[in-house]
């Protein structure tokens, strides 16, 4: 049988990792500063997450959501905690496009209405809000005929208010931090309109953190540098460091009922445990200060690049913005300095999303090769 073939694929084959370096089968080292779009956020086989998941394996891996899960509980508290957000429930799935739609399943549940506000350049996965990174009219056709999401330009006040003025929409979902779009942010005033014109319309604001939680803008959640409170957020990659996880934390003024929602593998053993791995070591390493300490350094690194348009980010959620397509760039990093990195869905930026514990001297290495690419 061959495979369905819809993934452009580089001629690297991994075959181990550790920390920030990949093996490939020849024995070529690489250093992956792009972690499969920020999943991996504490490193490739860190120790302790390799330990609590091969000692959890061991016992169990997975059983149905008919069972108590005692690691549910530990992981809600944990991770309520850590976020700061212990005034919201936690409903555990296996992805971020799960987690979106659950999100926006439950806008409407609580609303009665079914249309949604995004953005331009925003992304929410493979779901009924994921085409606005797209002009390909294959993808966009089908969602666009329905007419369920109304998407606006970003910081855009009057055309946002105009918008949730028409009064037929469940719900506004909002990256703080646009991953796949390209890494344009909402102003610390835009989302804060947003935010009160959610209450003023009794419209659910959905904070879409898939790309941007887990510590990687330099705080836990990215929403959190803009003193909102969004009533739902979704979250995934970063959170397993590489095993399927994802979830949806719902204000606790949602009441939830039986066969409100629904999940095969959300929340089994082996994704709990891989969560609360990764919780335990940003805590224990510092990574999220970290993650702030060394965005502001990649910052005064990027000076050094006269050809460089614009930095783009927070934290470890960085972009670099030149005047040219980065296509045949991101190829010569890969083929030539041995470095994987990003792009998105503008074209003339190249993504950087390493994991969390990166250190000074290796961002010092992915300048040194990116200079003798560009210069």
């Amino acid at each position: 049988m061959k495979l369905f073939d819809v993934y452009p694929l580089y001629d690297v084959t991994p075959v181990s990792a550790k920390g920030i370096e990949v093996m490939d089968e020849n024995g070529q080292p690489y250093l992956d500063f792009y972690g499969g779009h920020a999943v991996i956020s504490i490193g490739h086989s860190h120790p302790h997450y390799v330990k609590r998941m091969t000692e959890q394996l061991e016992k169990m891996a997975f059983y149905s959501n008919s069972i108590k899960n005692p690691l549910q509980v530990e992981l809600g508290s944990k991770l309520g905690s850590a976020s700061d957000c212990e005034g919201y429930q936690l409903f555990m799935c296996s992805s971020g496009a799960e987690a979106n739609e659950n999100a926006l399943k439950m806008a409407s549940f609580h609303t009665g209405k079914s249309k949604v506000i995004a953005f331009k350049n925003s992304f929410h996965g493979r779901t009924s809000a994921a085409v606005a990174t797209t002009d390909n009219p294959k993808i966009n056709a089908p969602l666009n005929k329905q007419q369920l999401v109304d998407f606006i330009p970003l910081n855009d006040f009057s055309a946002f208010e105009r918008t949730i003025e028409q009064r037929t929409h469940c719900a506004v979902i909002l990256e703080a931090i646009q991953g796949v779009g390209g890494l344009d942010e909402p102003t610390t005033e835009f989302y804060q309109f947003v935010s009160e014109k959610c209450k003023d319309h009794s419209v659910i604001l959905i904070a879409d953190e898939v790309q941007s939680g887990f510590g990687r803008s330099g705080k836990f959640f990215a929403f959190q540098h803009h003193g909102v409170q969004p009533d739902i957020i979704s979250i995934a990659k970063g959170m397993g460091n590489g095993f399927p996880v994802g979830g949806v934390l719902i204000r606790d003024t949602f009441k939830p009922w039986f066969g409100q929602l629904g999940t095969t593998f959300g929340g089994n053993h082996l994704a709990c445990v891989a969560t609360l791995s990764v919780l335990e070591v940003l805590e224990q390493e510092n990574l999220i200060e970290n993650a702030k300490e060394l965005g502001c350094y990649f910052h005064e690194k990027a000076t050094e690049i006269p050809v460089l348009k614009k930095v783009k980010g927070r934290g470890l959620m960085l972009g670099l913005e030149f005047d040219f397509e980065v296509a045949q760039l991101r190829k010569d990093l890969i083929y030539h300095q041995h470095m994987f990195t990003g792009g998105s869905a503008n074209k003339k930026l190249l993504r950087f999303l390493p994991a969390l514990n990166i250190t000074k001297t290796q961002i010092d290495l992915f300048f040194e090769g990116l200079k003798k690419e560009l210069l």
